[in-house]
């Protein structure tokens, strides 16, 4: 068995971590942590997990416990990650951080965009992104993941095939993304409220949201990203245009996402349009995409549900490849509908 540690169990991803854990063959959780939750059943904060759960209680962390692991999960705040990561690195078999801490290859970058300076080049330098759709290479044998946020992993997916095939412009790209309200986390927010979000769409971050490098880091183009709330619990809908720098059709673009993915394991390209719900609780990404030619734009969209394939499930995906074992063990490809 793999022993499991998740640092920073509490929260939404916490919870979700925790329930893929619980239905994959070779993990096993001996370590949850959630400092404010400390001394707390699981089953108690989340009373969706007792079946397997019914005695585990939420620790505070202590570096002797979560070394030596084979597999640590961090679910922090990212420079609460950035300080703990050269702690486990080297004494657990594989860390996997779910923050951006050691997402974007430029260090120069986080001060603009995260507001705080990375102090870790070296180990930035060690981390492997954690999308294997395009790293699955570079995670074999990794010991330390940096899994992509749920905005970026929706428009990594439906954009990447279409820029390395040279179909669209590195520039000028546009992505709107839409996602429930578990994005924000678990923490008290004004925004989260259910008076303020139900009955509610709003853009947020415009024209500055710290997505924005990852994407085009992943991407490999020019992206005006803006990310909108709606009133989901979970879900993640991208929807990005570009112009095209060869001849392409419906078609055309089509062939080239089911060529990209052919043999993924969790990337359906289909001619229908994807919707989240069909993505609810699994870890598969629903794609398609269009040629405009009344306005000469090409169009790709991209389903995923932002706490799994988004966050937590890719969190597992990435560990999968990474400690050699099954990609798909523990990860549904089927959603929950209705």
């Amino acid at each position: 068995m793999v022993h499991v540690g998740i640092i920073g169990a509490s929260g939404y991803t916490g919870a979700e971590l925790l329930r893929l854990c619980a239905q994959h063959p070779e993990f096993e959780v001996v370590y949850a942590t959630g400092d404010t939750q400390a001394g707390t059943r699981a089953a108690s904060l989340y009373p969706s997990l007792a079946g397997r759960y019914p005695t585990l209680m939420f620790e505070e962390f202590e570096i002797e416990r979560a070394a030596g692991l084979d597999l640590v999960f961090l679910g922090l705040p990212h420079e609460a990650s950035l300080a703990l990561a050269p702690q486990l690195v080297g004494r657990a078999g594989c860390v996997v951080d779910l923050s951006a801490a050691y997402r974007l290859r430029d260090a120069s970058l986080y001060p603009q965009w995260y507001g705080f300076v990375h102090d870790q080049p070296a180990l930035l330098a060690q981390a492997v992104f954690g999308l294997p759709e395009l790293h699955r290479g570079e995670l074999s044998g990794a010991a330390l993941v940096a899994t992509p946020g749920c905005h970026v992993t929706a428009a990594t997916l439906a954009l990447a095939p279409l820029v390395s095939a040279g179909l669209i412009e590195p520039t000028g790209v546009v992505v709107d993304s839409i996602t429930g309200v578990s994005g924000a986390g678990r923490a008290l927010k004004h925004t989260s409220l259910f008076c303020t979000a139900d009955e509610d769409v709003t853009a947020y971050g415009l024209l500055d949201h710290r997505h924005t490098p990852e994407i085009e880091q992943e991407v490999g183009a020019q992206v005006l990203f803006t990310p909108h709330l709606a009133p989901l619990s979970r879900g993640l809908l991208a929807t990005c245009y570009a112009r095209p720098s060869a001849a392409v059709s419906t078609e055309s673009l089509l062939g080239a996402l089911r060529d990209a993915y052919s043999g993924e394991p969790f990337v359906v390209v289909d001619e229908a349009s994807p919707s989240t719900k069909a993505t609810l609780g699994s870890n598969m990404a629903h794609l398609t995409a269009r040629f405009d030619e009344r306005t000469g734009t090409v169009m790709a969209i991209c389903a995923i549900d932002n706490i799994a394939k988004g966050a937590s499930g890719g969190a597992v995906q990435a560990a999968n490849v990474a400690l050699g074992l099954a990609e798909t063990a523990g990860l549904s490809v089927v959603g929950m509908y209705p």
